[in-house]
């Protein structure tokens, strides 16, 4: 079975891509208010060993973008090259598997990724492809001169995976540049499964593939909501912190970390929205590095998380269950601190306090309880 964490992949973006037109390479401009190599390397979050191979002349600029994220290699002056490249950097790694995408396929889905994976348990290597539907012609001079078969004829896709030694065996047996890595794989005689392959993973090449990319992603909906629900009890203090703001209070609130029980709610509905567990399985309180930690350290490694698999964070609400202290004076500056912790406009966060009329734990000021909800869409 495929284990991400034996499985590297390889992102392919060192080309210029003059093709598509534009001021820059078509891998660094922006689709839908993000770049395509982003989208790119987004879609493999699931995936902790991410090699980007880059012009040397971008290594700058990726550098800006993909810091902590992924490794980062000097692409060669062709394809081949650059994936021999990203493979010899994997080489005492001990991955057993290896995926290999285009950076411009910035619209690949997960689905697509897990059938390729998939298919590496029963065979060395495996691709998406889609069947040629459409009449086949030879031209020239602007002239139709034949016709050709399309039976047995498919349109290859990226990821192409394959168990890694034998790929990196296959490149280092390869002379020249390839259309592919299928290509360098049937040459070292590979038996190479295909699974089925999407129409919305289309590789950017031409001008028009920009608003047609750009079509498809406001055609994808996927929204996402998140609840979080947590509690802490009163313990001696002067104050309590509370969505990122310091409230004078008769008393503290007890917990591992500086128990800001807002903020804790809200980083787990963000985890719960992305199905990725608690703060528990992020920052476990048996580490003792997180003992005393500010919390918006959880809050911000949710948030990024969340932009790491392509959402952004549509809004938030926290509602605060209390007798006291009184949250309605510090409520704007809590809703503030939230949204520049994660980042968004202040206008996206709610914060609000209700009572409990004085019944359960909260009504006899034992302690204080917050619920938090998001919505999360994907970008």
């Amino acid at each position: 079975m495929s284990d991400p964490d034996k499985t590297a992949v390889i992102i392919v973006a060192a080309g210029r891509g003059t093709r598509a037109g534009g001021d820059e390479p078509k891998q660094w401009r922006e689709l839908g208010g993000r770049t395509v190599l982003s989208r790119s390397v987004a879609a493999f979050a699931g995936y902790r060993r991410i090699i980007l191979a880059l012009d040397p002349d971008d290594m700058a600029r990726g550098l800006a973008e993909f810091r902590g994220k992924v490794t980062l290699i000097g692409g060669g002056a062709t394809r081949a090259m650059s994936v021999r490249n990203a493979l010899e950097s994997l080489a005492s790694s001990g991955m057993t598997r290896v995926l290999i995408h285009d950076g411009a396929r910035p619209l690949v889905s997960p689905a697509l990724i897990d059938r390729v994976a998939a298919a590496l348990d029963h065979a060395p290597a495996a691709a998406p492809a889609l069947t040629v539907t459409d009449a086949l012609w030879t031209g020239a001079g602007g002239r139709v001169t034949g016709t050709a078969p399309r039976d047995g004829l498919f349109r290859a896709q990226t990821p192409q995976g394959f168990h890694f030694p034998a790929i990196l065996d296959a490149h280092r047996a390869h002379a020249g540049d390839a259309a592919d890595d299928v290509e360098i794989a049937l040459a070292a005689g590979l038996d190479v499964a295909i699974v089925d392959g999407e129409e919305e993973n289309m590789k950017i090449t031409w001008p028009a593939d920009f608003a047609r990319a750009e079509r498809m992603l406001k055609d994808r909906m996927d929204i996402r909501t998140g609840n979080g629900f947590d509690v802490h009890a009163f313990t001696e203090g002067d104050h309590v912190m509370l969505c990122g703001v310091k409230v004078p209070h008769g008393r503290g609130l007890l917990g591992h970390s500086d128990a800001d029980v807002g903020m804790h709610a809200l980083t787990d509905a963000i985890y719960g929205a992305l199905a990725e567990g608690d703060i528990g399985r992020h920052f476990p309180p048996s580490d003792p590095q997180w003992k005393g930690a500010a919390s918006h350290i959880f809050l911000s490694h949710a948030a990024a998380l969340a932009r790491d698999k392509g959402y952004a964070l549509s809004n938030a609400d926290v509602t605060l269950i209390c007798e006291r202290p009184k949250i309605g004076p510090h409520a704007i500056d809590m809703a503030a601190e939230l949204a520049r912790i994660t980042g968004v406009e202040p206008d996206r966060i709610s914060v609000k306090a209700t009572t409990s009329e004085r019944l359960g734990f909260t009504g006899r000021e034992e302690g204080i309880a917050a619920l938090a909800t998001v919505t999360l869409v994907r970008t």
